[in-house]
């Protein structure tokens, strides 16, 4: 008894197109032709076509099934290389379906990376739009010293900040960089890194890392805040010894 390739396909639970497929890429062999060129698929092709299927339910991509295949050592080494994908893959969906059970209870936000939405409420649109652009730039240890800095309690000069109007005039823009800087100054002080040495902890190429910061700075915040955070930074740096204000 042989069976056309839809005939094998609905055996097999699947399409005649993932059955070309596995033709192509080499997984499943060519059966025998009729005379009028249909082809004969016999047992031998059924019990291959469920490997394959049994493997690819198992989460084994295409390109290893042939080594998951084999016998010895090579094929546990392979399997256990994908367990590890697939323990990975769980954590990862476990960590999102309680984010987003958090998210359903209105005590989390989407706008924030994972670990900051107890701090999101107290920041302003920017800041949170820059926090999750940061967790794209920095590394784990960065992102933690931004997550306890934005955990203490907020002053009045960075309220200030963030209500500072784009049409601020030049008085009131330099009291505020006189006061603001004060706050960058004690987390300069507390984070020397944030100063020093920032692209230590970029998790990207650091030339595309720096252009991604400046100009996520300059795109978020009105151009007053922008003129208050260049004078706030200039005069934070100018007040804190000079080893923690540089790399010297």
């Amino acid at each position: 008894m042989a069976w056309s390739t839809r005939e094998l396909a609905d055996l097999a639970g699947t399409t005649v197109n993932t059955v070309r497929h596995y033709h192509r890429v080499g997984l499943l062999d060519e059966p025998d032709r009729m005379s009028n060129g249909y082809k004969q698929y016999q047992v031998e092709h059924l019990v291959r076509l469920l490997q394959i299927r049994r493997l690819r339910d198992l989460g084994v991509p295409i390109e290893q099934i042939e080594q998951v295949g084999q016998n010895g050592d090579t094929s546990s080494q392979a399997l256990e290389a994908i367990d590890a994908e697939l323990a990975l893959s769980i954590k990862r969906l476990q960590r999102a379906r309680a984010e987003i059970a958090a998210i359903l209870r209105g005590s989390s936000a989407t706008d924030v990376p994972s670990g900051f939405e107890h701090v999101a409420a107290g920041l302003s649109t920017s800041d949170r739009t820059l926090i999750l652009i940061y967790e794209q730039l920095y590394d784990e240890d960065a992102m933690a010293d931004v997550r306890r800095m934005l955990e203490a309690e907020r002053d009045q000069a960075t309220e200030d900040f963030d209500a500072l109007a784009p049409d601020a005039d030049e008085d009131e823009r330099r009291r505020l960089a006189e006061r603001y800087a004060v706050t960058l100054a004690h987390a300069m002080a507390d984070y020397p890194w944030l100063m020093s040495s920032p692209g230590a902890h970029f998790s990207k190429a650091p030339k595309l890392a720096a252009s991604a910061v400046s100009e996520s700075v300059l795109a978020l915040y009105n151009p007053a805040q922008f003129d208050v955070l260049a004078r706030a930074t200039v005069i934070a740096r100018e007040s804190l010894p000079k080893d923690e204000a540089t790399d010297e």
